[in-house]
């Protein structure tokens, strides 16, 4: 024919060799050792450190505080020897360089490139890459716009392939969406090794580290931060700050966030009023939980919250997920309904809708950060246990009531009434 049917070239044909397959390579040995950062936090979350050649995607809300916590992982590294690129599309140099002067961070080299091919070639020979963020860079000869699904899908395939081959560890920042998933196809959550996020209230310091995925560890870990004006700093001690529990609607509760126990101080307040559809507000806990012990209280203990607001919040900005969290959001019910405060007391126990108190998965854990802390113990042993024999044990007698809801002609409960006598104060430190 002369010419090549499909492509109408008239250039001779040339023989090519397939290239050569790699061999297989036995596994089971040490590898390399893990990129400690030094931050144990984060160290614990990815089960010792980072891996040569890993890749890791970070996700969090705006302002939590990824880049900060990125940049601070980024000094650490340098200063072990480590070499470590920063690029960034989000912020020019200078502006990095303030926030690590303001940080203390130093030894960082930071990049401000858009183009993932150049951002592999600026990556040559480093040991950690940080790429903020893998919404805002894209590949020069790929479609469509930087953030779009074949960009975000090009360049984290390139940058984990680079990583792969290089033995770089590489991390990169994604955005989420307004209902907290990580932006971007779901394909780069594949992708990727270690998939991590960083949750918290934006106008608290409490920051929570969380893995969704980790090729090399467990994902049951969690790593605890402060957020602080120079950064963020690992937390170690308990949440309670200088909380002592002498007033009504509060007692700590220890939860567990993977094999650690954390305390915090969860806080009630029932009020009076006149609106015949109370108010429910809750801040750390599912409203749905709520509802299902005020509904037990009024049940099988006889408390009246039919005609009362009830404001619940848990201090530090944590957000409770466990079913451990029901006996002390009713023990911080009862103290705000009675006005009687349980002093330094935590508690914990899954509370079921027949009125028993189930014991809970790490009581151990438990137990001994609460007496680690000083506190009184107020938790179920055994499946029979009632949650008014659990609440009398946190001095919260169904005689000690203080102020009671009224009720007019109409049914609706319109006012608190205080008792003749006042309730006898104290804690109820007694252990279950």
């Amino acid at each position: 024919m002369g010419f090549c049917p499909q492509c109408r070239s008239t250039s001779p044909l040339e023989a090519s060799a397939p290239a050569a397959a790699r061999s297989p390579a036995p596994v089971g040995g040490g590898g390399r050792a893990r990129l400690e950062s030094g931050i144990g936090e984060f160290d614990r979350v990815l089960g010792g450190g980072l891996v040569p050649g890993a890749s890791v995607l970070l996700g969090g809300e705006p302002g939590i505080g990824k880049s900060t916590l990125l940049l601070q992982l980024a000094h650490a590294h340098a200063a072990a020897g480590v070499d470590v690129l920063v690029a960034t599309a989000e912020e020019s140099v200078e502006q990095v360089a303030m926030r690590a002067e303001r940080l203390g961070c130093a030894g960082v080299v930071v990049a401000a490139e858009a183009d993932v091919d150049r951002i592999i070639a600026h990556s040559a020979g480093v040991g950690l890459l940080i790429v903020d963020s893998i919404q805002t860079v894209a590949t020069a000869d790929g479609t469509g716009v930087p953030g779009g699904v074949t960009q975000v899908r090009e360049s984290g395939q390139r940058l984990v392939r680079f990583g792969k081959e290089s033995g770089a560890a590489v991390v990169l920042v994604g955005h989420v969406t307004k209902d907290g998933s990580l932006a971007g196809p779901k394909h780069l959550e594949h992708l990727v090794d270690v998939v991590l996020s960083l949750e918290g209230d934006g106008a608290l310091g409490l920051r929570v580290l969380r893995s969704a995925k980790n090729r090399f560890g467990a994902t049951h870990q969690v790593g605890l931060f402060h957020m602080t004006d120079g950064g963020m700093e690992e937390v170690t001690e308990p949440l309670l700050g200088d909380w002592q529990g002498d007033v009504p609607g509060t007692v700590a509760f220890a939860g567990v966030e993977g094999r650690r126990s954390v305390l915090v101080e969860l806080q009630a307040l029932v009020a009076p009023t006149s609106n015949p559809q109370p108010r429910r507000s809750v801040k750390g806990i599912e409203v749905a939980r709520l509802h299902q012990i005020l509904a037990v209280l009024d049940k099988h203990v006889g408390a009246g919250f039919g005609g009362a607001d009830v404001y619940v919040n848990v201090t530090g900005g944590l957000r409770i997920r466990e079913p451990a969290a029901d006996l002390p959001l009713a023990v911080a019910l009862m103290s705000s309904l009675l006005d009687v405060p349980v002093g330094r007391v935590a508690a914990w126990g899954e509370v079921g809708l027949t009125g028993e108190v189930r014991p809970v998965s790490g009581a151990e854990h438990r137990r001994e950060e609460a007496s680690r802390a000083g506190l009184g113990v107020v938790a179920a042993r055994g499946s029979r246990d009632r949650i008014g024999s659990l609440l009398t044990v946190a001095g919260l007698h169904p005689g000690r009531r203080g102020p009671v809801v009224a009720s007019g002609l109409d049914g609706h409960a319109h006012a608190f009434v205080a008792p003749s006598s006042p309730a006898a104060t104290g804690a109820g430190n007694g252990a279950a």
